[in-house]
């Protein structure tokens, strides 16, 4: 299956990282985001309490409201996190970031994605289930959590920042 490209206003980094490289990669306004939203969703329910008294002790609700927002913030967070790799937005720290890390890996003589014991359909049926899965977070929070080597990047670029061919 040809890998789909897309034309973006910066450099494409990753199609398809893995989930421990995008929370590496957050920002702290991503991380902002997050507490933001952990904040936000029971705050709400307070201030919807106060306009709209209920006779129920709203602890238990407050607590729930907590943890959506915590789930939803961290979520938001990861996507935002994950449109600077596939270069939807401003993405120069996270390529210098990659650059280094990458020919670092070279240079050392390890496998650019990381190593993996999954035979090739496995990979490619992991790369098909995860790409751009965050996008659809509301239906199935999905991450790609397989090493695998469809990432829609020439891994040359790395080899030729080396020094090595």
């Amino acid at each position: 299956m040809p890998e789909k490209v897309i034309d973006t206003p910066y450099p494409l980094i990753d199609a398809d990282p893995h989930a421990a490289r995008v929370v590496r990669y957050m920002r702290p306004s991503d991380y902002g985001v997050w507490a933001a939203a952990t904040g936000a969703f029971p705050a709400a329910l307070y201030f919807w309490e106060m306009a709209d008294p209920t006779k129920f002790r709203m602890r238990t609700h407050l607590r729930l409201g907590g943890v959506l927002g915590f789930v939803g913030g961290f979520l938001l967070a990861y996507q935002r996190s994950s449109f600077r790799f596939w270069g939807w937005s401003e993405n120069k720290r996270e390529e210098e970031r990659d650059r280094a890390e990458m020919t670092e890996r070279l240079r050392q003589g390890l496998p650019l994605y990381g190593e993996t014991d999954q035979p090739e359909w496995v990979q490619g049926a992991a790369y098909r289930n995860s790409a751009f899965s965050q996008l659809k977070f509301s239906i199935v929070p999905m991450f790609n959590l397989v090493n695998h080597l469809h990432h829609g990047v020439d891994p040359e670029k790395y080899k030729s920042q080396n020094g090595s061919s």
